[in-house]
């Protein structure tokens, strides 16, 4: 179900578009930070598990990404990748992510993610749209915006 919330208090892209400038790279160059991050911890769990979680290697990397993006982006409302990049996720209402929309934005981009076509899709949108949304923050109602300093 696609956000259809009337009462809206993002910034307007055309009226503020400092929020948005720039966010479709950052939101790209933050997702090559935290993946390699997510790698990392991953490498670090094989260690941990005497080598026992390469035969779970994919699950492996799936969760330690779930809870990577959830804590992080529940804290902070930005993974550290994004907080490197200087954006954060903001609700339709402007407030920061809770761990609820943060679980439900993971969840969202994760399956996103396992299927070429969304992915595609999320790209085109957050290069056209105005506020830099992919499908995710469609259906939520937030977006990645530029953090005020």
């Amino acid at each position: 179900m696609i956000y259809t919330g009337t009462e809206i208090h993002l910034p307007d892209p055309i009226a503020q578009p400092e929020f948005y400038s720039g966010v479709p790279t950052k939101r790209f160059l933050a997702w090559l930070v935290d993946s390699a991050l997510i790698l990392m911890f991953s490498v670090l769990a094989l260690v941990l598990t005497l080598g026992i979680g390469f035969f779970f290697l994919p699950a492996l990397m799936l969760v330690t990404g779930l809870i990577y993006r959830i804590a992080t982006l529940s804290r902070g409302s930005a993974t550290w990748g994004m907080a490197l990049m200087a954006i954060e996720l903001r609700r339709h209402d402007g407030s920061r992510l809770d761990t609820l929309t943060a679980a439900l934005h993971t969840l969202g981009y994760s399956a996103s993610m396992a299927f070429v076509i969304p992915q595609v899709i999320s790209v085109i949108l957050m290069l056209t749209g105005g506020r830099a949304q992919g499908l995710s923050d469609l259906v939520l109602g937030t977006a990645a915006v530029n953090r005020r300093a």
